[in-house]
């Protein structure tokens, strides 16, 4: 059977890389994720090396090509594609990123390909990203859980082991392809506070790419990400100040979490209902939209 993929190009030498993974289609909440790997991608200046086939992967009558239409010209037709690419941290270590569309298909063959690649190219560590909805208050620090099917790697890991059966993702799926290889793999996921969750969240977007330098061993800007962080923070801060209801929604949420946190319990169980999300979301949008 041929390769599912294309190689773009001559490859050039691969030294020791990290893999990160984050793939469209499962749960980011806010974005969190794709944002920061699209800021791991401009800081690493990325370029694709590796194209996966399209009909072996991708279903196309659920995820449409975009038609690009000129004054009635089809132009061209963008396909999404599920691509790696390569680029150096600011210290030169070398960063392997999948990303695009999960598979609709044949999720056995395209992990046990990525397992492939990773063999080939010397794959150190697979770190996948994501985020996820949670009742947290945004005035406190944005927390990580880790997943991996390494016992020993998960024990030593400073992040949220939780335990709880839910549907996996493809990044879930590349965690046993490699580990059944003997690379380390894991994930690692942002909370984001669930009335946050219908727009960006660059604090969870920080919180990601920090804890991915920090287990990954390379080094990236968190900066700029940090300062938009400040700014949404200083802004939400503004918006519930001026709300009571969502002052007191703010006050439950954050002595529910410090009284479980200072009783060890990362598993917060608020014990009784939390408000909606969405009116907050809503005003705080028109808020920005106003400014």
């Amino acid at each position: 059977m041929d390769k599912p993929y294309t190689i773009l190009g001559d490859l050039p030498e691969v030294n020791d890389p990290l893999l990160v993974v984050m793939m469209s289609g499962w749960i980011d909440t806010s974005s969190a994720a794709a944002n920061a790997m699209e800021s791991i991608s401009k800081e690493i200046k990325a370029k694709a090396i590796i194209s996966f086939d399209n009909d072996t992967f991708v279903d196309y009558r659920a995820r449409r090509p975009i038609m690009e239409l000129r004054e009635g010209v089809n132009t061209k037709l963008i396909w999404s594609t599920p691509e790696i690419s390569l680029g150096q941290d600011i210290n030169g270590k070398d960063v392997l990123l999948l990303t695009g569309p999960e598979p609709d298909t044949r999720w056995h063959l395209f992990a046990e390909t990525v397992a492939d690649i990773s063999i080939e190219f010397g794959v150190r560590r697979m770190i996948g990203i994501g985020a996820y909805p949670f009742a947290t208050p945004h005035t406190r620090a944005v927390y990580i859980s880790c997943t991996s099917p390494d016992k020993e790697l998960v024990a030593n890991l400073p992040y949220i082991k939780s335990s709880v059966d839910v549907p996996a993702g493809m990044a879930a799926a590349i965690e046993h392809s490699l580990h059944d290889r003997k690379i380390q793999a894991l994930g690692l996921w942002a909370r984001v506070p669930h009335y946050v969750a219908s727009m960006p969240y660059p604090a969870a977007s920080a919180a990601l790419l920090s804890a991915l330098c920090d287990t990954g061993g390379i080094s990236i800007d968190v900066s700029d990400m940090r300062e938009q962080a400040n700014t949404q923070r200083e802004r939400l801060d503004q918006l519930i100040a001026g709300n009571t209801d969502h002052s007191q929604m703010l006050t439950q949420l954050e002595q529910s979490f410090d009284e479980q946190i200072a009783n060890g319990t990362t598993e917060i169980n608020f014990g009784g209902p939390i408000p909606s999300g969405d009116e907050i979301a809503a005003e705080f949008e028109k808020y920005l939209r106003e400014r």
